[in-house]
């Protein structure tokens, strides 16, 4: 997952965790272990959905943002 990306989109849509936890209905911690991938927290298909839509996002920002390994 590539939480930055999503993280510069949620901030140039004026969101944080905080808000955008609160619109998929989850806990906020819940919302920080999915962007950070702690205890084995993934985004549902649902709140990856819920995400594309509140943004505008593209299959392939989708693909960029969820999908996609980061090498470092």
């Amino acid at each position: 997952m590539n939480k930055y990306k999503l993280g510069a989109i949620m901030h140039l849509n004026r969101d944080n965790g905080q808000t955008l936890s609160d619109y998929l209905g989850i806990a906020r911690q819940t919302f920080s272990n999915k962007i950070n991938g702690t205890r084995g927290a993934e985004f549902t298909q649902r709140e990856i959905r819920l995400i594309k839509e509140r943004y505008k996002l593209s299959a392939k920002d989708i693909d960029e943002i969820f999908f996609e390994e980061n090498v470092s």
